[in-house]
């Protein structure tokens, strides 16, 4: 299945990423299934890092990734729009969670996850069941199982 891009499709928020190959693999998903990426700074490592290169391969296109220097800029921004952040603290199921076509899916840093005044700031939080002595999944197979049940729901 094919689809082309519209100005009401997901978003995916990544705050302060440190894992390039992350990084580089959330940015052609988001591609291949035509979301949009936003990025809250800083990262812990840099574009040009031949890890990211190598993943992202021609798939980077950075002027179509939206930067935020802080979180603070990122929220202003997202004033009156729904954020949701995917957490393995949520009690919420993201398979009971209704997702809309310009939510902006928040996910955090991959060896921190978010800071707790984020995890309070936002009231719509959804997690991923796991087995229960696992810790979590990679961030880049989280944000896929996300972005394609967001995509289910809204398409």
């Amino acid at each position: 299945m094919t689809h082309k891009r519209s100005n009401f499709t997901p978003k995916i928020a990544l705050y302060e990423p440190d894992i390039p190959q992350n990084t580089a693999s959330i940015i052609r998903t988001c591609s291949c299934l035509g979301a949009s990426l936003e990025i809250i700074e800083p990262c812990g490592f840099l574009f040009n890092d031949k890890r990211f290169k190598r993943v992202a391969m021609d798939y980077i296109d950075l002027k179509n990734i939206k930067f935020y220097l802080s979180a603070d800029e990122f929220f202003k921004t997202k004033k009156n729009k729904r954020v949701i952040l995917v957490t393995t603290k949520a009690k919420k199921l993201y398979t009971d969670f209704k997702f809309k076509k310009n939510d902006t899916i928040l996910f955090g840093r991959e060896s921190k996850g978010v800071p707790k005044k984020i995890h309070e700031l936002l009231k719509n939080k959804v997690k991923i069941p796991m087995v229960k002595e696992r810790r979590s999944l990679n961030l880049s197979t989280s944000v896929a199982i996300i972005l394609a049940e967001s995509l289910r729901q809204t398409k």
